[in-house]
């Protein structure tokens, strides 16, 4: 009995230390898993491999391909008395009307140069191979944006959540001392009325917080493939203003480190380098073939009057052959290939300059938007103070019944818009600027 108590006492006593122990996931932690475990990623790597395949296809074409192969047939003449059959350098007469017959081949064949072609191929698969690994990567740097985002949105959402429940406190304490100066006459029933409406639309601006805060986290499980029903702890980091109001990068460093790592523009020149090899090898169309074949066959017969190894070695023989072809007149084929692979070329230049124009444009509005929410937070946060003392005052005076419901509730709900504004300010700048080191080539980090 004695064992029994102690065990359930232990066990009481482990439980909360198992709530304390439970995993709290920082952003590096969200980034981590989800470089793991996303499904959009994996799909993206296993094309990596595909590439890595296609590259080796293209390499083993330099090489000659050789064939082994071997027919059997078996041939009925019904209506005929006698047959002569040519069979390797024998001629067999048979007055059988059934004969079967066998051939046997190996057979080689190599391009030895068409143009340039094979190399060119290697080469657009090799860089094919290299854009497939900067796919990979685009898809890291955007999955990590992503996670990014709605990390910082969690953090507004938790802090928005605290901002209304320390309003809602404020409200209900402020409602109950209403509720006193009611009853001693101070205030009407229609101040009480006013400032019990107050008290339930901040329950419900809670309530509509809390609901944001969860789908926010959703979201988030829904990016590190987590199931919906776990529970999704963030470690709240510590922000102060000189953390929010820190140094920006220049804009202009930050553009040319971008230009020199980022995954979309590298894949953006490799694709003029691939439109160039397509060029290469739309004009060896015009360029003649040259190719080498040999081969090397027997064949069998069952009305032979020789044995099959006797048949094998009569009647086999060795080819060994050279072609060219040279495209004369093919109907503007390859003029036309020549024409839209020059095309294609241009097309990926200006691919290439309009991708690093997006990319100025959206550093430029990250470095200004940063810019803009550090003024506006230092703003806000002179403005809080301002209010706080405001409130703290007409609220003082309320309570002596000096001021009326409205003035109270006016400054309640200018304090209110006030720490919101800053709210919103502090996670625009860390936003912000976490992505404008990120697009500087750091890992991101707040």
């Amino acid at each position: 009995m004695k064992q029994r108590v102690f065990l359930s006492l232990a066990l009481l006593a482990a439980t909360p230390l198992v709530a304390q122990n439970a995993k709290e996931w920082t952003l590096q932690d969200c980034i981590d898993h989800a470089l793991d475990q996303n499904i959009q990623l994996q799909q993206d790597r296993l094309q990596l491999q595909s590439s890595e395949t296609d590259v080796k296809t293209a390499k083993a074409a330099l090489f000659p391909t050789l064939t082994l192969s071997t027919s059997h047939n078996l041939m009925n003449r019904p209506f005929q008395t006698q047959s002569n059959t040519v069979s390797g350098t024998e001629i067999i007469t048979s007055n059988n009307k059934n004969t079967y017959n066998g051939n046997y081949g190996l057979n080689a064949q190599w391009t030895v140069w068409n143009g340039g072609r094979r190399r060119n191929n290697i080469e657009t698969q090799k860089t094919n191979y290299k854009i497939a690994g900067l796919t990979v990567r685009q898809t890291e740097n955007t999955l990590q944006e992503e996670i990014t985002k709605l990390y910082m949105q969690i953090l507004y959402a938790h802090e928005a959540v605290a901002i209304n429940q320390g309003t809602l406190q404020v409200s209900r304490a402020t409602c109950q001392r209403a509720q006193e100066l009611f009853s001693e006459g101070s205030i009407s029933k229609a101040d009480l009325a006013q400032l019990e409406a107050q008290v339930s639309n901040d329950e419900y601006q809670t309530v509509t917080a809390e609901s944001t805060l969860r789908n926010y986290k959703l979201q988030l499980k829904q990016l590190l493939e987590l199931d919906g029903t776990a529970e999704l702890a963030l470690r709240l980091p510590e922000l102060t203003d000189e953390t929010v109001l820190q140094l920006l990068p220049a804009q202009a460093d930050v553009y040319a480190a971008a230009l020199a790592q980022r995954p979309e523009i590298q894949s953006g020149k490799l694709s003029i380098d691939n439109a160039r090899l397509a060029l290469q090898t739309a004009k060896a169309g015009y360029l003649p073939t040259i190719s080498l074949t040999a081969s090397s066959s027997s064949t069998t017969n069952s009305a032979s009057s020789n044995s099959w190894s006797q048949q094998m070695k009569y009647g086999w023989n060795n080819m060994i052959g050279l072609s060219l072809s040279l495209p004369l007149f093919d109907g503007r084929t390859n003029k036309s290939n020549v024409e839209k692979a020059r095309l294609q070329y241009d097309s990926s230049r200006y691919d290439l300059m309009s991708k690093q124009k997006e990319l100025y444009a959206t550093i430029e509005s990250l470095w200004l938007d940063a810019l803009n929410a550090q003024q506006q937070y230092s703003a806000a946060s002179t403005n809080v103070k301002s209010c706080q003392t405001s409130y703290d005052m007409v609220s003082e005076q309320f309570n002596l019944g000096m001021k009326n419901t409205v003035e109270l509730l006016t400054e309640k709900n200018n304090l209110l818009s006030a720490q919101q504004q800053r709210l919103q300010a502090k996670y625009m700048v860390l936003l912000n600027r976490a992505l404008l080191d990120f697009y500087a080539g750091n890992n991101i980090d707040i």
